[in-house]
């Protein structure tokens, strides 16, 4: 997340769709208000729900009322109309108020994101984190932020473990440098995330890929006993068919330049280089058709969703033996 400029600017714009930061920013605009005027009432709404004359009252300043933030939320989607009537109070920020805009970024409503911009407002970017390397990088943030520091190996250990919700790893973050003292290693993310894997699908997913029907089947009803979403064990089983496939196609390389060039963290490459063995080209091509039509399954297609998870772990390590 990145601003460009200070926090007292009467015009905001928040850029991008990470929620969790998106939201963060919003937080730090209104506690800096508060900060000025601890009175300050804060009025959100979604841009696409304005009339025009809304606007105009929400940004009427009152003698005898307290200042106002007011957030508008998916500027993205504002019409011409709309998008006018919030560039005109841009440009004259009313004394006392204080405009937030949430812009999701991209081609979208790209004329009045420009317009904002042009108009002097505060940036503050917070764009999607995709890339595994990103969300070490939060996590690394997260447990500073609580005054604590993490080894590199607790950082995969808990990506492993908690999966890439960024709300998730914010709180186990938070939770593992209290609990820990302020020192985390892979030790204690192990230590205070057991069976987490298996709630993200992970131990399901290693087993079928290597061919371990037994164990495959144990994680799968270990996971579904503990209440694990159907989805997060398929997405699972899709993210470690796609790995494979993708380094496997790949051939013979050195794992580090291979990642770089997969956008994969090599212990992933290596960990797939090892499945890949046992994988024929055509075997993957049936695994691969067998994860799209369970993402279907488990989403509504098929009648029992534990049964077609339990069939496709069968029909994955039958897959592998091709």
């Amino acid at each position: 997340m990145n601003s460009v400029t200070g926090r007292s600017a009467p015009l905001h714009l928040i850029l991008g769709e990470e929620e969790l930061l998106v939201e963060r920013a919003m937080q730090a605009v209104v506690a800096a208000a508060r900060r000025a005027d601890p009175q300050i009432d804060v009025r959100r709404m979604r841009t696409i729900d304005l009339l025009p004359g809304e606007l105009d009252e929400l940004v009427s300043p009152s003698l005898f009322a307290p200042g106002r933030v007011v957030v508008l939320s998916a500027a993205h989607e504002a019409g011409k109309d709309i998008a006018e009537v919030i560039l005109d109070h841009a440009h004259n920020p009313p004394e006392g108020i204080v405009l937030v805009i949430v812009h999701a970024g991209g081609a979208r409503g790209k004329a009045l994101l420009d317009a904002l911009r042009a108009a002097g407002a505060a940036v503050t970017e917070c764009p999607r984190i995709t890339r595994v390397e990103d969300r070490a990088a939060f996590v690394r943030a997260e447990v500073h932020r609580s005054g604590g520091r993490i080894s590199a190996g607790a950082i995969t250990a808990l990506l492993d473990a908690v999966g890439s919700d960024l709300r998730e790893l914010a709180s186990a973050a938070a939770q593992l440098s209290i609990d820990s003292g302020g020192e985390v290693d892979e030790a204690a993310v192990r230590r205070y995330h057991r069976g987490r894997a298996e709630v993200t699908g992970f131990s399901v997913a290693e087993k079928a890929m290597t061919g371990d029907r037994a164990g495959a089947l144990e994680m799968l009803r270990w996971a579904m006993q503990l209440g694990v979403p159907h989805v997060l064990v398929a997405d699972a089983l899709a993210d470690a068919v796609r790995t494979v496939a993708r380094v496997s196609a790949s051939g013979r390389a050195d794992p580090y330049r291979l990642a770089s060039t997969l956008g994969m963290p090599a212990w992933k490459v290596k960990k797939a280089m090892a499945q890949a063995r046992g994988w024929e080209p055509d075997g993957l091509a049936h695994a691969l058709q067998l994860v799209a039509e369970l993402n279907a399954d488990v989403k509504g297609v098929a009648a029992d969703a534990e049964y077609a998870l339990e069939r496709a772990v069968l029909a994955l390590c039958a897959a592998r033996r091709r």
